[in-house]
C-alpha cells in the first residue's frame, strides 16, 4: 500500500498503483536461453535506471543471519525461494515447478525448475536441502521451520519435506532464499535472482544478470546498482536526502529509526511484527475471565499507532495480520474499541483492588513508551498501573516467574499465522498461564485446516488469552521519479512473480 503525504499528493495521484501481468515461460521448453533476455512483445521497453542502495558492510549480508531491514532491498533482487508471497499473503511458485502433498498433509515433495545460480550452475535438490537446513538453525527462519522433521532428496530428484504435524499450506512459509549448498554460511552467498554481486571499480555493486533463468517484469530496470557503504541510520538518511542513495527500506517502529524530512515518494508494507498484550491468568485482577476478555474493548489502537508508531502500523483485533486471508473481519469487528464494555466488566467483578504491574522489555524504548500509553488508557478505567521496564535476564526471568499482571509483548508472525508458540508448554511465548495442551492442539489443527482458525480466534478472544494491538509496517523511501510502480511484500520489497498459481503447480501423488 502506498502512503501519501500532503506534500506529495499531486505527484502520487499521477502514479499507477497497478502492476502488469507477468509472463511465465517454462524453462527447458520452447524458449531458448539466448532468447530469455529479449523483451516480450507484450512488455514495454524500459530505459535502465541509475540506482544506488545503501548497505552496512559491517552487518551480515547472508539472508539466513541478517536482521538488517535495509538489506531487504538487496535480498529481494539476489535471491528466490521455492515460492513467493505478495502483500496479501498469496503464494505462487518460483523455483518450484511442481509438487505433491500426502493425504495426511505431512509429506510434501517439490520438483525444481531448470533454474541457474548467478555463476551459471544449475540449482539442484541438494542446494535446496542445504538451504533449508541452514535456515532452520538461524534466527531469521528457525521459528517458521520448527515443525520441519526432515528434508531430503528423493530418488526421482525431488525435495521431500516431512512435517511433525499436518500442514495444509506449507508453501506459505517456503519463500526462504535458496543458495548454493557450498555457500550457506558464506558472507555473500550466490543466489538465483535477477541480480548478482559484482565488484566494480567503485566498489561492491549489484549487476543485472543477462542469463537470468526466468523472465518476469521487474519494477527495477537498472543494469547496475551501486552500493554505498553507510555506518548508521542517520548516515543512510543523510545520503538519501543528498540524492546519494535512491531507495531506502526502514523500520519506523525500531529504536534506530530516524525521520526523513526531504521530498520523496513513500510506500509502506507490513512487517508481520505483532504487538500484543497478554494477561497473567494467576493475577488477582486478570484471573477474572470477563475482565481479560473485555480488555480488547478498552485499548484505543489507533491512538497508539498515531502517537507511538508514526502511523506505520495497522490495528488488529485478532492475533493475525489483517492482510492475511486467514483474518476474518466480521469476527474482528466483535472485539473492537468499546470502552463501556471494559467499564461494565470491571464494575461487575467488584474487585477490591485494580492495582496491576505491566511488564515490558526495556531494550525496546518505543515499546516502553507504548506501554506507558497503554497504562494511561487503563488508568482511565480505574486501574493503578505500575510499568515494569526490565531488560536482559531480569526481563526473561520476570516472564518465566509470572512477575506481572499484564505483559506488552512482540513477535513476528509467520505467513501461516502459526500461534503454537503461545500455547505450547515449551513454547517461547507461553507465559502467564497461556500454556495449555488443548489450545496447543487447536492451534496445530488450524495449521492442518485453515477453517479451524475461525474457532481458534474466537476461543482466544472470548477467554482473553491475548489482546492483539497492531502489526507494524516498513517504510520504503524512494527518490521522486525513480520508480513508476512498486508492489512490495513484507519480505520481497521488489515483488514479482511468474504468473503461476499453487493450483497449476500441485500434482497428484502417483
Amino acid at each position: 500500500m502506498k502512503r501519501i503525504t500532503a506534500l506529495l499528493l499531486l505527484a502520487a495521484m499521477l502514479l499507477c498503483g497497478c502492476t502488469a501481468t507477468p509472463v511465465y515461460t517454462p524453462t527447458g521448453d520452447a524458449l531458448h536461453q539466448d532468447d530469455m533476455t529479449k523483451p516480450s512483445s507484450t512488455q514495454p521497453i524500459q530505459q535502465p535506471q541509475a540506482l544506488t542502495f545503501g548497505y552496512y558492510p559491517d552487518r551480515s549480508l547472508n539472508p539466513y543471519t541478517s536482521t538488517e531491514v535495509a538489506h531487504k532491498l538487496l535480498f529481494s533482487l539476489l535471491y528466490q525461494g521455492l515460492f513467493t508471497l505478495d502483500s496479501q499473503y498469496n503464494p505462487s511458485p518460483i523455483l518450484c515447478k511442481s509438487y505433491t502433498v500426502s493425504k495426511d498433509c505431512r509429506t510434501y515433495v517439490f520438483y525444481l525448475e531448470e533454474a541457474t545460480f548467478a555463476d551459471g550452475t544449475a540449482v539442484t535438490p541438494q542446494d535446496v536441502v542445504a538451504s533449508m537446513e541452514a535456515a532452520r538453525t538461524e534466527q531469521v527462519y528457525s521459528g517458521r521451520l520448527k515443525q520441519l522433521s526432515s528434508v531430503s532428496v528423493t530418488e526421482d530428484g525431488g525435495v521431500e519435506m516431512v512435517m511433525a504435524i499436518p500442514y495444509e499450506n506449507l508453501p506459505l512459509i517456503l519463500d526462504i532464499p535458496i543458495v548454493k549448498a557450498s555457500e550457506t554460511a558464506a558472507q555473500r552467498p550466490t543466489g538465483t535472482g535477477p541480480y548478482c554481486y559484482h565488484m566494480g571499480l567503485s566498489g561492491l555493486q549489484l549487476q543485472k544478470r543477462s542469463d537470468w533463468w526466468c523472465r518476469a517484469q521487474l519494477p527495477i530496470t537498472a543494469a547496475t546498482i551501486s552500493l554505498l557503504r553507510v555506518d548508521s541510520p542517520a548516515t543512510m538518511r543523510d545520503d538519501f536526502e543528498y540524492n546519494n542513495i535512491s531507495i531506502v527500506c526502514a523500520d519506523p517502529g525500531s529504536d534506530t529509526y530516524v525521520d526523513y524530512r526531504c521530498d520523496y515518494e513513500l510506500w509502506d508494507v507490513e512487517t508481520g511484527i505483532f504487538l500484543f498484550l497478554s494477561c497473567n491468568k494467576n493475577s488477582a485482577v486478570f484471573s477474572n475471565e470477563a475482565i481479560r476478555a473485555a480488555l480488547t474493548h478498552g485499548i484505543d489502537r489507533e491512538a497508539l499507532i498515531s502517537q507511538y508508531y508514526r502511523d506505520f502500523a495497522t490495528a488488529t483485533y485478532l492475533p493475525a495480520s489483517p492482510a492475511s486471508p486467514l483474518y476474518n473481519q466480521a469476527l474482528a469487528d466483535l472485539y473492537g474499541y468499546a470502552p463501556e464494555k471494559l467499564t461494565q466488566a470491571i464494575a461487575q467483578a467488584q474487585l477490591e483492588s485494580l492495582a496491576i504491574t505491566l511488564l515490558v522489555n526495556k531494550a525496546d524504548s518505543r515499546r516502553v513508551r507504548a506501554a506507558r500509553g497503554v497504562a494511561s488508557m487503563l488508568e482511565d478505567y480505574g486501574f493503578t498501573v505500575t510499568v515494569s521496564a526490565l531488560s536482559g535476564t531480569s526481563y526473561t526471568n520476570a516472564l518465566k516467574r509470572g512477575n506481572f499482571d499484564l505483559h506488552l509483548g512482540q513477535t513476528k508472525l509467520s505467513a501461516n499465522m502459526d500461534l503454537t508458540a503461545f500455547f505450547d508448554p515449551e513454547g517461547a511465548l507461553s507465559y502467564g498461564g497461556l500454556a495449555n495442551t488443548a489450545n496447543y492442539v487447536l492451534s496445530q489443527g488450524a495449521l492442518e485446516n485453515e477453517s479451524n482458525f475461525l474457532y481458534l480466534y474466537k476461543r482466544i478472544m472470548d477467554s482473553g488469552m491475548l489482546c492483539p494491538i497492531l502489526i507494524r509496517d516498513y517504510a520504503i523511501y524512494v527518490q521522486r521519479g525513480v520508480l513508476d510502480q512498486l508492489n512490495p511484500a513484507r519480505d520481497h520489497i521488489f515483488y514479482y512473480d511468474l504468473g503461476r498459481t499453487l493450483e497449476s503447480a500441485q500434482t497428484q501423488n502417483p
